[in-house]
């Protein structure tokens, strides 16, 4: 698939089976995140990897960290938690590293991370996979982010579910560019 139809045709799939990204394809899904915009160069991201049994074990990570912060929190909730990671074969937990910088201040290195992010989808697209960017109450719990082995510095930007498609994606709305940019004059 060529670049420009990749961007233009990418949609999130809630709705993901086996297979995920083969290794190949994991290789060049990555290698598109590391291109992200990344002012001086400080490549405030990294990523885990989840799959198989260790699925489970983050579903049970992300349903103990939501009843540690909110310990009336409903059964159905904490069950659609426990369970949330096995709706897809591969998940990325995309996070970034947030480094004291001169000229870079934190909200440049968590768009930078996010745009790792979205490349990363747009790769998957491109190669015939599909996925979708979650996040969620537990995805800004520090209580689920240690839990995870992240350092102080460091956040979630985002739950990312990779898989192939189950069924047909919700088709993408026709917008009209003219609704979002406009021409500044300078007065």
């Amino acid at each position: 698939m060529d670049a420009m139809t990749a961007l233009h045709t990418r949609n999130s799939a809630a709705k993901l089976i086996e297979p995920a990204p083969s290794a190949a394809d994991r290789e060049l899904i990555f290698q598109a995140a590391l291109t992200a915009p990344d002012h001086a160069r400080l490549r405030p991201w990294r990523f885990l990897t989840v799959e198989g049994e260790a699925r489970k074990a983050l579903g049970e990570k992300m349903a103990a960290a939501s009843l540690k912060d909110k310990p009336e929190l409903e059964d159905a909730i904490y069950n659609k938690l426990l369970n949330a990671p096995l709706r897809a074969p591969l998940i990325l937990i995309a996070v970034a590293k947030i480094q004291i910088h001169p000229k870079v201040p934190e909200i440049e290195q968590l768009l930078s991370a996010g745009s790792a992010v979205a490349q990363m989808l747009v790769a998957a697209h491109a190669l015939g996979y599909a996925g979708i960017w979650r996040t969620g109450s537990v995805s800004f719990s520090r209580t689920f982010m240690d839990s995870m082995g992240l350092a102080a510095n460091e956040k979630i930007v985002g739950i990312i579910y990779l898989g192939s498609i189950n069924g047909t994606a919700k088709p993408l709305a026709k917008l009209r560019s003219n609704a979002f940019f406009s021409e500044w004059s300078g007065s």
